[in-house]
């Protein structure tokens, strides 16, 4: 297994990192908040799980190693594959999944893109005592993953920026997308990050 890999970044695309090892340049599958951090020419080192298909080999990093634990444990249930595990990071921290898991929140888990209403409720069964207790520090109990809806902004344009668009390209893609994630939290949902960065990339390409 990579346990991690460290080198300079050498590209960034919307979902995905290169990182240069060893001359040989690593292509890993990234959630937004972990490519925001980013920037090409900069020294990188990022948790990594490699999944392993009949067709493909799939290397997914993380910005520690506590994401990637909570990214594998989450595959332990039934129907979570690594993309859906990812989705669920992208969407809140672990230690925000560990308190969803722990109190039954299933509005926390319909707020991820392709988890249902019994979706969620199968997953709450499933991963109940999984997880463990969460291990940040002043974690509040109210508002499962509010650090995510609070700063959808700020994950977003960092995330633009990482990827080479000028401050004021991303803050004009960041309002023009703003729309979708006001009605999601209109909706009692968090703003999906990823398909908002989908919807501001596709506004920048039409303005150029």
């Amino acid at each position: 297994m990579i346990a991690f890999v460290s080198g300079p970044v050498a590209a960034l695309a919307p979902t995905t990192a290169v990182i240069e090892v060893g001359g040989i340049g690593m292509a890993v599958q990234c959630a937004p908040g972990t490519l925001a951090g980013l920037r090409i020419g900069q020294e990188a080192k990022l948790a990594t799980s490699l999944v392993v298909r009949e067709d493909s080999l799939t290397l997914y990093g993380f910005a520690d190693d506590d994401e990637r634990q909570v990214f594998e444990l989450l595959q332990t249930a039934s129907g979570v594959g690594p993309r859906l595990a990812q989705a669920m990071l992208a969407t809140h921290s672990p230690d925000a999944l560990r308190i969803a898991v722990a109190t039954g929140d299933e509005k926390a888990l319909t707020a991820v893109s392709g988890i249902g209403k019994k979706g969620a409720q199968k997953l709450l069964l499933e991963l109940k005592d999984r997880l463990g207790e969460p291990v940040g520090a002043h974690i509040g109990q109210q508002g499962i993953g509010t650090a995510v809806s609070s700063s959808w902004r700020d994950q977003l344009q960092a995330a633009l920026i990482g990827l080479g668009y000028a401050t004021r390209e991303a803050d004009e893609a960041v309002t023009a997308v703003a729309p979708q994630a006001e009605a999601a939290l209109a909706a009692g949902a968090q703003p999906p990050v990823p398909q908002l960065l989908r919807a501001a990339l596709q506004t920048l390409n039409r303005a150029r």
